[in-house]
Formats: structure tokens, sequence, C-alpha cells
């Protein structure tokens, strides 16, 4: 089977924000390359995977994630001390888990929560 589209574009993930600026403030630092800004629609690019903001004022938004994006990274340390020097909410700390990775979770704008991991030798 061929692929219908490439890779990086097959599964995208929209998030619905209050205050776009806000979002990309918070993505930008931490490594998220902007690619498109539309004023009220934004593409963001993390190596080949893309993740779109869309302002939606009247979202109902949150201050409590639901869920979060993942992103992996050879050297999660480093993340977390860019993480702590950011001042972001920090949801999970960093720590080796039992499924094979180190990582650590932090709250954004808007409920939105990234989480970053490195694999754990031998995993």
């Amino acid at each position: 089977m061929s692929e219908y589209v490439e890779q990086g574009s097959q599964l995208v993930a929209e998030i619905y924000v209050r205050d776009i600026k806000r979002s990309v403030e918070f993505l930008r630092p931490l490594g998220f390359e902007l690619v498109r800004d539309d004023d009220n629609f934004v593409e963001l690019r993390w190596e080949q995977s893309l993740l779109f903001l869309e302002q939606v004022e009247d979202s109902p938004g949150s201050e409590h994630p639901a869920g979060n994006i993942r992103v992996m990274v050879p050297n999660v340390d480093d993340y977390w001390e860019l993480a702590q020097s950011s001042g972001a909410q920090v949801i999970r700390t960093i720590e080796n888990r039992y499924y094979g990775l180190r990582d650590f979770t932090i709250g954004g704008p808007d409920g939105m929560s990234l989480r970053f991991a490195s694999r754990l030798a031998g995993k």
C-alpha cells in the first residue's frame, strides 16, 4: 500500500486556543518552528511532524490538561532544564518510567500540555 500523503502530514493534531500568540510564545522556545502564521491560525513543525493551532476566542479552554502531545527527543534532561527555566507548570516531574521512557509533562495555555521523552537504554 502506498502512502496517501507524506508521513509528517498523515496525522496532525489541531488545538483550539483562546490566545494564539500566548500559545506560540509557549511553544517556540521549547523547539517548535513556526511555519505559517495566518493571524488566527498557525502551523508549527517539530522535525517532520506538524501541530496546528487555531484561535477560537469563545473556545471553552481549560487550565486542566485533558491529555498531552508527546515529543521524543534524544536528550530529555536538556528539555527538563529548558522547561524549568521557562517557568512552565510541571504536571509530572522528570523520571524513568516503567514503560521504557524517561519523561516529564508540562502544562501550557488552554490546557495544552507537552510530554518530552527519551528512550531508556536497553528498552
